[in-house]
């Protein structure tokens, strides 16, 4: 037996290459004894002939798509995943004998385990790139490299985690360390493809990496040759047109300070479209994402819609701010102490464009719907098994004219959106070819059904998703959160606003259990809170730290996701087995706004539930209880929202002497920089310093969001 890649490839492998449907099913055959016959060439090509009469080959230096088959199968058909299989048995048998017995362990010791080999791609030398991409796949790669992307590199351990890179518009992993021909990139191609060049390359520039490190990010040099690239530094904001695009952006965001969002679209309009246009001339896509949420929301606000959220305004404000401060901090670095982001990767520079997707599923997280004066929408949440990526399909639909009233208008679940229902897409699995992705993670599927199948959320649907998408532990939760970068500094991504602006990423808690340990609803404020602990970390002895809460508000798009909750959380369809929602760290505590849940029955997406039956609440005596300090710097967050949403001009001298008061209570409550950052907005404000005043007001909103860690 020569074909050592076949003998590479896992179970998780052969699900990237295929599906998991034809694996699942060829592992009964083989667990059954049902084998094909295999036979092996000279050259390396495996058949496989089956009792049914259909023989399949898979020649050297090819992979799965690559077979041929005589089945009637246009496409990916269980005889290819068969042949793999049945080659790895066939080679077990065939193999010698060991003994079996267990080394003897000195001083009755367990014996200690090796560690996983760790590997990269850099193993393939300039001959075996030659051998597997031809000259104009080269030529293209090197266009690309020219752009100088930033890649996210993970290396190979074991049969545990397989070498992946994270390009800026799609993903490539590396199934086997004998053939790049298993390499899989999920752009439509899918192997042999210019990204998998890129992703090599990568990895020979980076170096060793050790199997336990974290990503490792790098910038990819232009290619002199096939093996050498140049090292020429670069500075994206020391130009002319860079200097007067930041220049810009922060005349704008003083503007709005100063006048707030509720001053008239029309004058900003220009402002927004011309900058933009600089922005996107020199590339900074992040940068012209966030002017587009931006303004997004300025609309949303001019229209009352549902989809407006003032503190999420003010984290986009903030972040646009801050995402230049940090490329010029980046930029400032010494050469030899280069900082872990780079300028390119957080301005965005070389991400362009939208990726058309091979075969692609999508496991829905649930849905956010959203409602204004003139229009109705729904930003639909996936998760992307393959690559743990969290992708958004956005949709929105004009209402009907009150003043000319025609037929009665569709229901917003019962839209259709790639040929299915809004709700069945919310509540369901999605497999299709037709998909096309923007690096920001938002996604567009085309109306063909023939291409693009739906099935329903299932109890195991989650199953396949790992870290750090999904947690099985509060601790490990707590930990990704914790570690996780600032949203300015990293790439932006639509679930990010999408999950109703609550600033909280993207995760999903699992476990055998979750236990329920209360539950209250919150009249005022229209809120239904519930505290969660997963079996392990629910005793007597259970601390805040160990508790998950949740908050999910009343929404008019969405009026029965409370009590869609509410049911869930009662047992209504059994034990809760995991809960999907936007998370973020509030006080040291724990906080989700919940999309979508599993029960041990069925998955359940709270905002595209119908509304059957109410179910009975327990009223909250009062709002939750907060520490003084988390209500200290939450009043301050809703003073600077409403500073923003107003203009600062337009508050009155009482409410700059409350804000005042508040720079006080800061001082007393130990947060002396934020004290002093809002005591110097306020006299900046007398001023015509607005680049300074624009400083205090971006600082100070950083600060608040993290008052323990950030003092």
């Amino acid at each position: 037996m020569s074909r050592h890649d076949l003998l590479e490839l896992t179970p998780q492998a052969l699900t990237a290459l295929a599906n998991a449907g034809f694996v699942k099913r060829a592992q009964k055959d083989v667990a059954a004894g049902l084998l094909p016959r295999i036979e092996e060439s000279g050259d390396g090509e495996v058949a496989a002939h089956f009792d049914d009469g259909v023989s399949t080959r898979l020649p050297a230096g090819r992979t799965l798509r690559d077979a041929s088959c005589s089945c009637p199968a246009s496409g990916m058909c269980r005889h290819r995943v068969m042949l793999v299989l049945a080659y790895q048995a066939q080679t077990q048998v065939q193999a010698p004998g060991q003994d079996s017995a267990p080394a003897p362990v000195a001083d009755s010791q367990a014996p200690v385990q090796a560690p996983a080999e760790v590997w990269t791609p850099a193993e393939f030398d300039a001959a075996a790139l030659a051998q597997v991409f031809s000259p104009s796949v080269q030529a293209q790669a090197g266009e690309l490299a020219a752009q100088r992307p930033v890649i996210a590199l993970l290396p190979g351990v074991g049969e545990q985690q397989a070498p992946s890179a994270r390009l800026p518009m799609c993903s490539v992993r590396f199934f086997s360390r004998s053939s790049l021909a298993h390499a899989r990139c999920d752009c439509k191609q899918g192997s042999g493809c210019a990204h998998v060049l890129l992703a090599v390359w990568a990895y020979q520039q980076a170096g060793p990496m050790a199997g336990d490190a974290p990503e490792r990010m790098v910038e990819l040099q232009p290619r002199t040759d096939a093996a050498q690239p140049t090292q020429a530094p670069r500075k994206l904001l020391d130009s002319a047109a860079a200097r007067s695009a930041q220049q810009a952006l922060e005349q704008l965001l003083a503007a709005l300070w100063l006048d707030g969002a509720s001053q008239p679209l029309l004058a900003l309009a220009t402002r927004f479209e011309a900058l933009r246009a600089q922005v996107q001339a020199l590339g900074w896509a992040w940068v012209d994402d966030g002017l587009g949420e931006l303004w997004q929301l300025l609309q949303a606000h001019q229209a009352r819609s549902s989809r407006f959220d003032a503190h999420r305004l003010l984290a986009v404000a903030t972040e646009l701010w801050a995402r230049l401060r940090a490329a010029a901090h980046a930029e400032g670095c010494a050469p030899d102490s280069a900082p872990p982001l780079l300028s390119s990767q957080i301005l965005g520079l070389g991400v362009k464009g939208e990726l058309a997707l091979d075969h692609l599923r999508l496991v829905s997280l649930g849905a956010a719907l959203w409602r204004s004066e003139t229009a109705e929408g729904a930003s639909l949440l996936f998760a992307d098994p393959d690559t743990q990526t969290v992708t958004v399909l956005e949709r929105e639909w004009p209402l009907v004219d009150t003043q000319n009233p025609g037929p009665t208008p569709t229901a917003l679940l019962q839209r259709r959106v790639a040929g299915f229902p809004l709700r069945q897409l919310a509540s369901g699995q999605v497999i299709t070819k037709t998909a096309v992705r923007r690096a920001n993670g938002l996604i567009d599927i085309a109306s063909s059904t023939r291409q693009t199948g739906v099935m329903p959320l299932s109890p195991r649907s989650w199953d396949d998703l790992t870290a750090p998408l999904k947690h099985h532990s509060l601790a490990t939760l707590r930990q990704a959160l914790e570690s996780a970068l600032p949203d300015f500094a990293t790439p932006r991504q639509a679930a990010t606003g999408a999950a109703a602006g609550t600033g909280g990423a993207l995760h999903v808690l699992a476990s055998a259990q979750l236990r329920l340990l209360e539950q209250a609803w919150d009249a005022g404020a229209q809120v239904l809170h519930a505290k969660l602990a997963t079996a392990e970390e629910s005793g007597a002895d259970a601390e805040e730290r160990d508790v998950l809460h949740l908050a999910l508000p009343h929404h008019a798009a969405a009026p029965a996701a409370v009590d869609t909750l509410a049911r869930a959380l009662a047992g209504e369809w059994g034990p809760l087995r995991a809960v999907a929602g936007s998370v973020r760290l509030q006080a040291g505590q724990l906080v989700m706004q919940p999309l979508a849940l599993l029960t041990a029955e069925r998955g359940l997406a709270l905002q595209a539930e119908p509304g059957a039956s109410t179910q009975q609440l327990t009223l909250a005596q009062g709002r939750p209880e907060r520490g003084a300090l988390q209500a200290l710097t939450d009043a301050c967050l809703d003073l600077l929202a409403i500073w923003l949403r107003q203009g600062l001009r337009h508050q009155s001298a009482p409410a700059l002497a409350r804000a005042a008061e508040q720079a006080t209570r800061l001082d007393q409550a130990g947060l002396p920089h934020s004290a002093a950052l809002m005591r110097q907005a306020l006299a900046q404000l007398r001023s015509s310093e607005h680049p300074a005043l624009l400083a205090s007001l971006g600082a100070l909103s950083l600060l608040l969001q993290q008052p323990q860690s950030m003092q």
